[in-house]
């Protein structure tokens, strides 16, 4: 029998109409035999995301040594849902020993993990499957460190002998018990690794859009939609600012060549996005999309006869490495060296950064220019049209936006450049209405 992982995002599981909706998604297919699902997400524009309750409480808890207060607001979301869906959980219970753990347990990652928790609990009554802990089949180390291959052997055990099932996205837990979590929207991660060790045939990933799309829809108007995309191209998108799908989620997958299809819970005829290992139909467009973040700087280094230097990159690199930041770029010539990093990694320790970078290498001049915002142009099909870069410099000069980096994998099927963030919204709309 064929099998597919089916995961659900916050929004899909925001509350009991949401929850009917994915209960009748995994129902309509029985090869949907595993589930993951997050925490209820938003319901309306200004509600706030069970996770972010459950850090609150954590907060409350450092601050005040009680976090009953605001616990309260997560028993009502969920009580209102078990009054809906009225499954076959007592759900007073749960919230019970929910609250009991997070004082006994009290760290960050224990409150953080209970909203998919107890989502688990809720869609595994719903659907009268078989609800498996995360903390049972995901594991970490000791020291929070994913360990793989335990968490693979442990869910292919578990789930051999378990027909169909929920399981909670986002946490895990080491030896002692103890939980750990991935990253922020870290269930798209979990069902990866379900589907992995299953030898899944597809991993679905269900949230509320229909897809990855060529551009931000908040800065381009309507977008095209992508059919089909690469796991290289996914990667390259995801990372810069594509928030479908967790860019760590891909790892898994692409290691048992299992593709994913990211749908919309709200619009399940759809078929949204496949992301696959090799991409199998012909595009007319040269790219596949344009995505960007906002938040750089630039340290601009420069000194005479620098290519002749052996060791300076390393040297300049070991500055940041001593001060623990990571770089995303480093495009460099002949007797200069640009490296970019997120403002974030640099915050309030510019000045010593320069300094310590001064000291090092001796440059003739060194200095961070802020307000850096980077945009990729991603797609196979750069690599095998002479002149991409120049119709993309073409586009960004005749919108008057200036390049302040430029960087090209040596895959060539990425173009990333550097703008001032005031140009940033001009320059993504230049670079989609060029090629798109």
């Amino acid at each position: 029998m064929k099998i597919k992982v089916a995961k659900f995002g916050g929004t899909s599981m925001a509350d009991a109409q949401a929850i009917t909706r994915s209960a009748d998604i995994v129902k309509a297919d029985p090869a949907r035999r595993y589930v993951v699902v997050s925490a209820p997400g938003k319901r309306f524009s200004q509600d706030i995301k069970v996770t972010d309750l459950l850090y609150e409480c954590y907060h409350k808890l450092e601050m005040d040594g009680n976090f009953d207060s605001s616990f309260e607001k997560i028993r009502e979301r969920f009580m209102v849902i078990a009054d809906e869906l009225r499954p076959d959980l007592d759900m007073e219970a749960c919230l019970d020993e929910v609250r009991e753990g997070m004082y006994k347990y009290g760290s960050i990652e224990y409150f953080a993990s209970r909203g998919e928790y107890l989502s688990g609990r809720i869609m595994a009554a719903h659907l009268g499957f078989a609800f498996v802990d995360a903390s049972e089949v995901i594991v970490f180390t000791a020291g929070g460190e994913f360990d793989a291959a335990s968490t693979r052997a442990k869910l292919k055990k578990k789930l051999s002998g378990v027909k169909y099932a929920v399981i909670p996205g986002f946490y895990g837990a080491d030896e002692s018990g103890l939980i750990h979590t991935f990253s922020r929207g870290g269930s798209d991660i979990t069902g990866a690794l379900i589907a992995e060790a299953i030898n899944a045939e597809l991993y679905e990933n269900w949230t509320d859009v229909n897809g990855f799309l060529t551009a931000d829809p908040r800065i381009v108007e309507h977008p095209a939609g992508i059919k089909e995309l690469s796991y290289r191209e996914l990667r390259e998108l995801a990372y810069m600012g594509a928030n479908v799908l967790h860019p760590e989620s891909i790892f898994p997958v692409r290691a048992g060549g299992i593709p994913i299809n990211i749908r919309n819970t709200f619009e399940p005829d759809n078929k949204g996005t496949m992301i696959v290992p090799e991409i199998t139909d012909s595009r007319k467009g040269t790219i596949t999309g344009v995505a960007g973040k906002k938040g750089y700087s630039i340290i601009y280094i420069e000194k005479s006869m620098m290519n002749s230097e052996i060791g300076f990159a390393r040297k300049v690199l070991s500055v940041l490495e001593y001060y623990n930041i990571g770089f995303e770029h480093m495009p460099s010539g002949i007797d200069t060296l640009s490296i970019v990093v997120a403002d974030s990694e640099i915050a309030g320790r510019e000045s010593v950064l320069l300094d310590k970078i001064q000291k090092t290498v001796n440059p003739d001049h060194v200095d961070i220019k802020n307000g850096i915002s980077l945009i990729a142009t991603v797609g196979h099909g750069m690599s095998f049209k002479p002149g991409t870069a120049a119709k993309l410099c073409t586009a960004l000069a005749t919108a008057g936006v200036n390049i302040r980096m430029i960087d090209q994998g040596s895959s060539e099927m990425n173009i990333i450049v550097g703008v001032a963030t005031e140009d940033y919204e001009k320059a993504v709309r230049a670079i989609y209405k060029e090629f798109e």
